[in-house]
C-alpha cells in the first residue's frame, strides 16, 4: 500500500507542478573504505602479533587465509574484489626474518612497498596506556608529508587505509586515541597514544588543557622501498636511494667479520715469519758439539 500511495502521490505533484529534490540527487560523501588484512607463509610470531594488533586497532579490516605464493602477487587483487575490499595491507616475508609490508589500492592503485623494523608489539611492550577495542582515531601526520609529491602520496594512502569510516559496522562511537605518523631520517615512524586526563597532582595553573597522550603500541618504523603506479606492481613512481636490502646488510656484516679473521691469520704468520727468522745458529762449542 505504501508504494502504491507513493506513486499516486507522485503523480499528483507532478500535476501541481511539485519538483522535489531526490536523496540521488543530494551529492553525500561516504567513506566506504575496507581493508583486507593477510600475510604470506613464512610468517613469525612476532609478525603475527602485529598483524594482530593492526587487526585490532582497525576495526574495519576483513582477515584472510595465508598466501601461498610470493611472486604472483596480483592474485591479491581478485581477493579484495571477492572479499569486496578497496585497500589490502600484505605483510611478505622473506627468509622468514625480514617483513615487507605493502598498501594498496585495490585493482587500479596506487600502492607502496615498505621494510618494517624495529618491531615491538602491545605485548611485548606493556604499556600503561589503553583504550577501548574497535573505537576510532585520530591520524596525526608530521609537516613533512607535505614537503615532496611521494610523501604526500603515502600521506594520503594512510589516511585512506588507517581511517576508520564513520558507517563502518564494528566500530565503536568513541575516539580516544591518537595513530602518530613521522618522518625521521627518511623514516616512517607509527605510534599509538592513548587521550586521556592529566592526574591532578601533576597539573599546573599555566595548564590550557587537560588532555595528555599515553602510548599504547605496537610501535615500527617503515622504510619505503618503492611506490608503484598500479597495485601490486606497475611501474615505478618512485624508489628510495638510500635504501639497502637486509641481505647486503647481512653481507657486510660478514664480510667485515671475515676481514677481521683474515687480518688476524696474517697478524699471526707474520709473527711466527718473524719467530723464524730470529733463531740463532747452532753453535760449535756448545756442550752438545764438543762432548758428542
Amino acid at each position: 500500500m505504501s508504494t502504491v500511495f507513493k506513486a499516486q502521490k507522485s503523480r499528483k505533484d507532478k500535476a501541481d507542478g511539485v519538483v522535489e529534490n531526490s536523496a540521488e540527487d543530494k551529492s553525500v560523501f561516504r567513506n566506504k573504505q575496507r581493508v583486507l588484512l593477510l600475510s604470506s607463509r613464512g610468517i613469525t610470531f612476532r609478525h603475527r602479533h602485529l598483524l594482530t594488533d593492526l587487526g585490532d586497532l582497525l576495526p574495519h579490516t576483513k582477515k584472510d587465509a595465508k598466501l601461498d605464493s610470493k611472486s604472483k602477487l596480483h592474485i591479491i587483487n581478485e581477493l579484495a574484489e571477492l572479499n569486496n575490499c578497496n585497500n589490502c595491507i600484505f605483510f611478505e616475508v622473506r627468509k622468514r626474518q625480514d617483513l615487507y609490508m605493502w598498501l594498496s589500492k585495490t585493482p587500479n592503485g596506487p600502492s607502496v612497498k615498505f621494510h618494517i623494523q624495529n618491531i615491538h608489539t602491545m605485548e611485548e611492550l606493556k604499556m600503561t596506556g589503553n583504550c577501548l577495542k574497535g573505537s576510532r582515531h585520530i591520524l596525526s601526520f608530521d609537516k613533512n608529508f607535505e614537503s615532496t609529491p611521494h610523501w604526500m602520496l603515502m600521506k594520503e594512502l594512510f589516511t585512506q587505509v588507517f581511517g576508520i569510516p564513520k558507517t563502518a559496522r564494528r566500530i565503536k562511537p568513541f575516539i580516544d586515541h591518537v595513530i602518530s605518523f613521522s618522518i625521521v631520517d627518511n623514516r616512517i615512524w607509527f605510534r599509538n597514544y592513548q587521550i586521556t586526563e592529566k592526574p591532578l597532582e601533576h597539573r599546573s595553573a599555566t595548564d590550557t588543557t587537560d588532555l595528555t597522550l599515553v602510548e599504547i603500541g605496537p610501535r615500527f618504523v617503515m622504510n619505503p622501498i618503492r611506490v608503484f603506479d598500479g597495485s601490486f606492481g606497475g611501474q615505478t613512481a618512485f624508489e628510495n636511494p638510500e635504501f639497502v636490502s637486509p641481505n647486503v646488510a647481512r653481507s657486510n656484516i660478514k664480510n667485515a667479520k671475515a676481514g677481521r679473521y683474515k687480518s688476524r691469520m696474517d697478524a699471526i704468520a707474520k709473527k711466527d715469519e718473524k719467530l723464524k727468522g730470529a733463531e740463532m745458529p747452532e753453535d760449535p762449542l756448545s756442550e752438545s758439539n764438543v762432548f758428542a
